[in-house]
């Protein structure tokens, strides 16, 4: 059991900002990262196909690889499956958005607040209810901004500044006084630096990667289930889309390549 691997999954190379973070922090352990490239982005589909892509993804991790744990890695497919799923398998699940609440108001100084997300991660607020269960009385802006993670998906920002992209899409963010911007979408990340520059340094940028992280180390650790393996892990990262793209997207976000990457496909695995 404790040698078995997280599964990480994500709509596309998004969660790769996490599971960078959960290998940095949890370097023993063994990552098994699905990304459904060929069906993102997730942020405007209907919440039934999110929610049945995000249980194909966790099927595919349980019955192929007998994952430990699994990390939605999504933020659309944790406002819209986590609850659900957390209730019906016998392994821990966490997602991102806790975590990303949690930071945000641990380093907020005006109580002011902006979320950034998908569609569906907006008009579910998620993170509104999850930051006000946290803290009442804190003033919560949310914007949706659906260019971005096709944008980060597609690879381009390797190519391109993403500076435009970025201020095309934060505008309306722009001078509504919060001094803390939650990146609510996994693949937010990539474009950190632009988000910074455009919203100025005095805005403090949170991704939830390194909560999350944080989060799965204390969960292991308190159910007995860290790998004590001295061998260093092999990652694998699955893509159901095309596979240099997403080879090139993570060797850009991690520095290197973090393990292989291979090509899955999904539509067979789920049954309800």
């Amino acid at each position: 059991m404790l040698d078995q691997p997280i599964g990480v999954i994500d709509s596309g190379v998004g969660g790769l900002t996490v599971a960078k973070e959960i290998m940095r922090q949890l370097p023993k352990e063994k990552i098994i990262y699905v990304g459904d490239t060929k069906r993102c982005p997730y942020g405007s589909r209907e919440e039934e196909e999110v929610r049945q892509y995000t249980w194909e993804m966790a099927h595919y991790l349980l019955r192929h690889h007998h994952i430990k744990m699994l990390v939605i890695a999504c933020n659309t497919a944790t406002a819209i499956a986590l609850d659900e799923i957390k209730a019906t398998l016998d392994i821990p699940v966490i997602g991102v958005i806790q975590p990303g609440a949690r930071t945000a108001i641990k380093v907020t100084n005006n109580q002011n607040i902006g979320v950034i997300g998908t569609a569906n991660t907006i008009k579910s607020e998620a993170y509104k209810k999850a930051l006000l269960s946290l803290k009442a009385g804190l003033t919560v802006q949310s914007l949706a901004c659906p260019m971005l993670a096709p944008f980060v998906e597609s690879g381009t920002f390797l190519d391109h500044k993403a500076d435009e992209v970025v201020k095309g899409s934060l505008e309306p963010m722009k001078g509504t006084g919060i001094d803390t911007l939650i990146l609510g979408c996994t693949h937010y990340p990539i474009l950190k630096e632009p988000i910074q520059r455009f919203m100025g340094s005095d805005v403090r940028i949170i991704s939830s990667g390194d909560e999350t992280a944080r989060e799965a180390s204390t969960i292991l650790s308190y159910k007995g289930l860290l790998n004590a393996s001295q061998e260093a892990p092999v990652h694998t990262f699955y893509t159901t889309g095309e596979q240099q793209n997403f080879q090139n997207i993570a060797r850009d976000w991690f520095g290197y390549l973090p393990g292989k990457v291979e090509t899955v496909s999904l539509e067979q695995i789920y049954q309800s």
